[in-house]
């Protein structure tokens, strides 16, 4: 959504209209969520985690943590899951397997989606608009933030996927 904002400022989108398809697609992508968690069991999808979670950086010890938070506190947790990217895709399927109240879950949900996606995509378009003052300042720490970005992307992934133990 950043990037979407970022080409609106360019005139490339219409503000408006990305700021729509995307409350639009986050919704009806956590209706599928949801969808998939309250009609698949349990045990079925622990085990897909379990051999597929690595590929898209779900863990077990992930999952049972946001549905135990979920079972515990219910549809506010869904709100602030939907705020957090990363979380934000894997929450709605943790809600349907706890069975959130469905109305409870439209109502968070949407809440969290008509705040989140403005605000992202409206921080690229003022970001993309300030794209001839910031680009100075980004070309002297080109090399810098690539290798900070590069290795926070491999530091994450290793954690996720455990590929380098490291001794404490």
């Amino acid at each position: 959504m950043p990037f979407a904002g970022f080409l609106s400022s360019q005139g490339n989108l219409v503000l408006l209209f990305v700021i729509i398809a995307g409350i639009f697609g986050d919704f009806v992508g956590s209706l599928i969520g949801y969808a998939i968690g309250f009609l698949l069991e349990e045990n079925l999808l622990l085990s897909l985690i379990k051999r597929y979670g690595k590929f898209i950086l779900v863990t077990e010890h992930d999952y049972k943590l946001a549905t135990t938070w979920i079972k515990k506190y219910g549809a506010p947790v869904v709100f602030v899951g939907k705020m957090l990217p990363g979380v934000k895709s894997f929450i709605a399927v943790a809600a349907g397997i706890t069975e959130v109240k469905f109305t409870k879950f439209i109502i968070s949900n949407l809440l969290a989606v008509l705040i989140y996606v403005p605000l992202v995509t409206y921080v690229g378009f003022y970001l993309g608009s300030k794209w001839g003052i910031l680009g100075g300042y980004f070309r002297k720490f080109e090399l810098a933030i690539v290798v900070f970005l590069i290795l926070g992307c491999l530091f994450y992934i290793n954690y996720k996927l455990k590929i380098i133990k490291f001794r404490r």
